[in-house]
């Protein structure tokens, strides 16, 4: 299988799902740690992904994703709009096209640097990169075994939901989390939480 147009709208599609229905326990955790509205946002800005895309009928994946990533910027509220948008952007400039499992890793490595050069977070700092940085390792270990798109994400997305486990004792070093100092630690950052919705997405409509 590849990550063709028709898989990267299912995949915004389904991200935007899964994020919905988990509003309640992202606008949670964000609230203890943070403003409360991570979670209203991303599904904001989610769904105006799915908007625009249907509205633009991209026609290759990576164009697909490259919207999706516009309308993040530009309908999400907090410093997650930007992060996920411009994380899901150099997704789709990396992967250019259409891609298979090797060309996906290399996409999900240029998200991740999108990231962290934005939110100039690192692993360990309470983010959304302390489950993005994992999955992204795992997903590249199993694409050097493995030509299945599907394993590959499974593997990312267990690798993600173990970081986002991660981030419980975590003192927050980056964002607004970070101003509570110590009060920070025992919780899961929000942003982790997020991501591992976006990759469990990327592995349900990848199954074969």
């Amino acid at each position: 299988m590849i990550l063709d147009t028709a898989t990267a709208i299912a995949w915004v599609s389904r991200a935007a799902e899964l994020v919905r229905t988990d509003e309640p326990r992202l606008t949670r955790l964000d609230a203890e740690i943070g403003d409360g509205d991570h979670g209203a946002n991303l599904t904001r800005g989610l769904l105006a992904a799915v908007v625009d895309i249907d509205e633009k009928t991209p026609d290759s994946a990576a164009k697909t994703l490259i919207t999706a990533g516009r309308a993040l910027i530009s309908k999400t509220g907090g410093a997650s709009g930007p992060l996920y948008g411009n994380g899901f952007r150099q997704f789709g400039k990396e992967l250019r096209d259409e891609g298979d499992v090797t060309a996906v890793a290399d996409a999900l490595e240029a998200m991740l640097r999108g990231i962290e050069e934005l939110g100039g977070a690192l692993h360990g700092d309470k983010t959304m990169v302390d489950a993005l940085a994992p999955a992204v390792a795992a997903f590249q270990e199993a694409a050097r075994s493995t030509s299945d798109l599907h394993t590959a994400a499974v593997n990312a997305t267990k690798a993600a939901e173990a970081g986002l486990a991660e981030t419980i004792p975590m003192q927050a070093r980056k964002g607004r989390a970070s101003y509570l100092g110590k009060r920070s630690i025992g919780h899961e950052d929000p942003g982790a939480a997020s991501t591992v919705l976006i990759l469990r997405a990327l592995a349900e409509v990848t199954a074969p």
